[in-house]
């Protein structure tokens, strides 16, 4: 005790956060860190000296967070998830320790430029969409609302993939994110645990007659621990993200070196390590579906034995395991915890069956974050066979408990037991992950309104009528700290200077902005703080794609992952009417727009990257024809990530959340948007509903099918044709495409689209188009009165309250979790 005191006496200085303490810290690091002076230096060493000056003053917070922890015998929360879209975390961290003003300061009396280092950092490549963008925040809410709690994935070494664009076309490059190091992270070798795969299951009986199981002869790969601290936002609070990264049992054999057989010597070392390389990995091929359940198994079973290690140094017995335990599922990627778990309780603790399935269904919760079929995973029951044979076993002995239980109730319901059996039969049998989450968790939850209705009525609508105290609803959110805070700073000033500063905990506070939106002066300025936003966005477009873009005009943006159901098409389609409109003189009171697109298509998805391929094809012929000028845009900005998201959001004029209704389970872009200023044009689907139902429907723009109406339109039959036939616009627009007006030099090329759109239309796009058109020329005509316009703007920032990830998070924590906030007192303090 004596011993930790004076070092920590030693370590004081290391937190003092003045500008003369944070150039003393930037100094040392660069040269004892380092090994660089100011005349060797490159930018990129700046940016580590200022990222390990910013980690110093998080790391005596992040040694106390847990140990407060410890002293209160805390019950935590270990929120389980395949991604952690995190972004970038030296400017975030500033922002959350508050002295961002500070270390711009101390740095610029050094002759250096803060915001020109903080683009020197990488994006951390641990995510890919809206899934991982919302763990991020989640856990940024977490340390701010001071709860006991810890993120844990995979430390992929490469992200999902680099997208370029060449002529026109996706191309995937290897996203080599932590090529030149990442200064956030500590490595815990301590922290090894072994993961098993293959081999196969005993059975045996022990001396005292009690059948035992043994899963024997398994193929072990360690997962060692990568931690990076997560601070909160003006307190004590540092929690931790541990990622997994995967080694080998056996680095090198020795003996096949000394052979002269020198690629047999690494061959086990470079096989096991596969598993944390890359994020996503393709699975259009057997190897590829291996490989994903290898990664989601390999950190599930690491998390589990890490959890397990920390519960037993308080806890002789599992009695208390739920009371101070909670365990997450952020979708159905971790799902085989619940498999992995009653194996550890069973064959390694000795606890019987049911006290095992009582303690594991009081531990978990699982979110649902889609209703699309393809996304509620499914192994084949051959693969997991192999794999995880004992996992099987015991999924196998799930599924036969509960499938008694719902015969119990319903006795001759025979269809009902084989929708909701964990084995979907067919020519080949698969397990349904989402349906093992359903019946091992004690709370399953959609996270918007309408997507939960629609699971409790339709997807999971068995479950439902069996487990009614399970299901609820916990609407996504943002965190206001990175998404206006940090990424928006003028106007985040102008808010702080007109209604002080409570909105960063307390995002209702929004509300009091209200007043100011008939306040000619406040409009004045918040135009103002708009149009510099889009000045300084354009620059970053010239950058970028060498494209000059007109910054009076309509910024639209849609920045989101390429699917079909996101409808990126519709809105292409929209450029194509303005354009064709235009070129004939039929465009009135026209508005000038700039139409910006950012998002990945996955790899194996062919349609998604024809549509790529058409946005840019499109953007060619608008952005080189001289009789459309600065009339019309069409931009397609490669390789978005959250940092591009953080220029572009500011300087959005509108955002474009156009989903099929019915299709998207939230949406976060949304909320990011509306509380950066941006009116949405939208259907009623996901969190938009929301969103409308807070700022009023008359500041947000709404078209389209309802879901009833989707649903009801394609129960009648539905027949993309007759709209073609029935709508010259719309058949003017897919003619262009059809007949290769912006494919000169192959007409067939969108083919696969337009047969699409006119045979099949899956996501109603033909069905929406008028709906589409018609309100974006309400959009032109609202834009054309700016003081109209800057009312709307500001009235949907006042109102966002709703959607901070902090009130989502209190709602987790109350109703699901059970966890209380810890405060973290440091030294002095």
């Amino acid at each position: 005790m004596e011993r930790n005191n004076k070092l920590k006496k030693l370590l004081n200085n290391i937190s003092a956060t003045d500008a003369a303490s944070l150039q003393k810290s930037f100094a040392n690091h660069l040269e004892c860190s380092l090994a660089k002076d100011t005349y060797s230096a490159t930018k990129l060493d700046l940016y580590k000296s200022i990222a390990y000056t910013v980690r110093d003053r998080l790391v005596e917070r992040w040694i106390a967070t847990q140990q407060a922890y410890y002293d209160n015998d805390a019950k935590r929360v270990y929120y389980l998830s395949l991604e952690f879209l995190m972004g970038r975390s030296l400017g975030n961290n500033l922002v959350n320790l508050n002295f961002l003003d500070e270390c711009h300061k101390a740095l610029h009396e050094l002759g250096y430029d803060l915001e020109e280092l903080c683009e020197m950092e990488e994006d951390a490549g641990l995510g890919n969409g809206g899934l991982g963008r919302l763990a991020a925040c989640f856990l940024d809410s977490m340390a701010t609302l001071e709860l006991p709690a810890y993120g844990y994935g995979i430390r992929y070494e490469y992200g999902i993939f680099l997208q370029k664009i060449t002529n026109g076309y996706q191309v995937e490059m290897p996203e080599n994110w932590l090529r030149y190091g990442n200064p956030w992270e500590i490595d815990r070798p301590e922290h090894m645990y072994p993961v098993k795969f293959y081999g196969k299951v005993r059975e045996y009986t022990d001396e005292n007659g009690v059948l035992k199981t043994e899963w024997t002869d398994t193929q072990i790969i360690m997962a060692m621990a990568y931690d990076t601290p997560i601070s909160g936002y003006c307190n004590n609070t540092v929690n931790n993200l541990r990622l997994w990264s995967a080694r080998s049992s056996r680095e090198f054999d020795l003996e096949l070196f000394n052979e002269g057989n020198y690629f047999k010597a690494v061959e086990e070392k470079q096989r096991s390590e596969t598993i944390s390389k890359v994020l996503y990995p393709s699975d259009n091929v057997h190897e590829g579906k291996k490989l994903r359940l290898k990664q989601q198994y390999f950190f599930v079973s690491a998390t589990l034995q890490d959890i397990i290690r920390r519960y037993k140094k308080m806890n002789a017995s599992f009695d208390a395991f739920p009371d101070k335990v909670a365990i997450h599922l952020n979708d159905t990627h971790p799902a085989i915890a619940i498999a992995e778990i009653m194996r550890i309780f069973i064959d390694i603790e000795g606890l019987p069956w049911e006290k095992a399935w009582d303690i594991t269904v009081r531990t978990f919760a699982y979110t649902n974050h889609t209703i699309l079929p393809e996304a509620l995973e499914k192994w084949c029951i051959n693969l997991i066979g192999t794999l995880l044979p004992r996992h099987l076993k015991i999924i196998y002995e799930i599924n036969s408990r509960f499938l008694e239980s719902v015969k119990n109730k319903y006795p001759d319901d025979v269809d009902r037991l084989r929708r909701m059996s964990l084995i979907e039969e067919g020519h080949e049998k698969h397990i349904r992950m989402s349906h093992l989450a359903i019946v091992g968790s004690h709370s399953i939850n959609g996270v918007a309104a309408l997507h939960t209705e629609i699971l409790k009525t339709n997807v999971f609508r068995d479950f439902y009528e069996f487990y009614p105290e399970r299901f609820n609803n916990k609407t996504n959110g943002i965190t206001q700290r990175r998404w206006l805070k940090k990424c928006n700073p003028a106007l985040s000033q102008l808010i702080i200077d007109t209604i002080g500063d409570g909105w960063l905990k307390n995002l209702d506070d929004l509300k009091k902005l209200m007043p100011f939106a008939s306040n000619k002066e406040f409009c004045e300025t918040w135009r103002r703080i708009k149009k510099t936003n889009k000045i300084k966005f354009a620059q970053y477009i010239k950058q970028t794609t060498g494209i000059v873009v007109n910054t009076d005009s309509l910024f639209c943006c849609q920045i989101k992952r390429i699917h079909e159901y996101k409808r990126q098409l519709l809105n292409i389609m929209h450029a194509i009417f303005l354009y064709s409109s235009l070129k004939n003189n039929s465009c009135k009171n026209h508005v000038p727009r700039t139409i910006l697109f950012g998002g990945k298509a996955a790899p194996g998805y062919f349609m998604a990257k024809l549509i790529i391929k058409l946005i840019n094809s499109v953007a060619d012929v608008i952005n080189n024809d001289p009789d459309i000028g600065d009339n019309l845009k069409a931009v397609f900005l490669p390789n978005y990530q959250v940092s591009m998201a953080e220029h572009i959001i500011p300087a959005a004029d509108l955002s474009e959340q156009i989903s099929t209704s019915g299709t998207e389970a939230s949406g976060t872009g949304n909320m990011k948007f509306a509380l950066n200023g941006a009116l949405t044009i939208g259907t009623l689907d996901g969190a938009n509903i929301e969103i409308m139902n807070e700022v009023g429907s008359e500041n947000i723009f709404i078209f389209g099918l309802t879901e009833k109406e989707v649903e009801h339109i394609k129960m009648r039959g539905y027949n993309p044709y007759e709209y073609y036939l029935s709508n010259t616009a719309l058949k003017t627009v897919i003619d262009m495409i059809a007949n290769g007006h912006f494919s000169s030099s192959n007409s067939s090329l969108f083919t696969p689209i337009t047969d699409s759109l006119l045979k099949n239309d899956p996501y109603m796009v033909l069905a929406d188009f008028a709906s589409y058109i018609n309100t974006q020329m309400m959009v032109s005509k609202s834009y054309l009165t700016q003081d109209e316009w800057t009312k709307k703007s500001i009235l949907n920032v006042a109102r966002m309250g709703k959607f901070s990830s902090d009130r989502t998070i209190r709602e987790y924590a109350g109703d699901i979790w059970n966890v209380k906030p810890v405060t973290v007192k440091l030294n002095g303090s």
